[in-house]
């Protein structure tokens, strides 16, 4: 019996057609029901409601019940890295979807990944940081540098609240639209934020774009773009 941890178990809980449109959906940080889901993933209830208990039983979604509603979101940050990571992947290799329609450009451009800024603008961002020297790459290890904390913490981020909590400062994740690399982790999330509260860039209801004004993406590349 082969020892250790069983990929091919995980692999079937995310290869499944409607249980990878369930997880996906869920990639906007947004939290839904089952019914939403199965409209996602274009199969009944029922059916939604066995791929549901299977991916809870896995630790890969948590529920939250707020009234006669159930509501699931992705477990934590390690999920939706994942599934960026797959969704990279499978967009380098050529496996890509059919485009639907005018929103595709607007996902490339700049999209939410679970909790932080993907997309074009992510990808400039976080190699902006890179060549001002605020981030430091070291194999697949990003860190924060001295003068990146400074930085950061004259934009108006707590830098020592998030060195604090139980979530990695900083995580590399690869961007599935652009095949290149944007920044995750609680500075990631940190950043995404800001940029909400100084009313540079706002998420479009219902979906995983977000739109930066015109102002808002001029200040963002001055101040982080190389």
């Amino acid at each position: 019996m082969k020892e250790g941890p069983d990929i091919a178990l995980l692999g079937a809980l995310i290869g499944d057609p409607a249980r990878a449109n369930m997880l996906t959906s869920l990639m906007s940080g947004k939290a839904l029901t089952a019914s939403e889901l199965a409209a996602e993933a274009g199969i009944t209830p029922a059916t939604a409601s066995v791929h549901l208990k299977k991916l809870l039983a896995a630790a890969l979604l948590r529920q939250r019940k707020q009234g006669r509603h159930r509501y699931f979101a992705l477990a934590d940050d390690e999920v939706g890295s994942l599934l960026e990571t797959l969704m990279g992947l499978a967009a380098k290799r050529g496996m890509l979807r059919t485009r639907t329609g005018p929103k595709d450009p607007a996902l490339r451009k700049a999209r939410v990944c679970y909790n932080h800024l993907a997309g074009d603008l992510g990808v400039s961002l976080y190699e902006g940081l890179i060549t001002t020297g605020h981030l430091r790459e070291d194999d697949d290890e990003v860190t924060l540098t001295v003068a990146g904390q400074a930085s950061m913490e004259q934009f108006g981020i707590d830098v020592g609240a998030l060195q604090s909590g139980r979530r990695a400062l900083c995580k590399s994740c690869l961007d599935w639209s652009s095949r290149r690399t944007h920044l995750a982790g609680a500075l990631g999330t940190a950043l995404l934020g800001r940029f909400y509260d100084l009313g540079w860039a706002k998420r479009q209801e219902g979906s995983r774009v977000i739109t930066f004004s015109g102002s808002g993406e001029k200040k963002l590349l001055e101040q982080f773009a190389a």
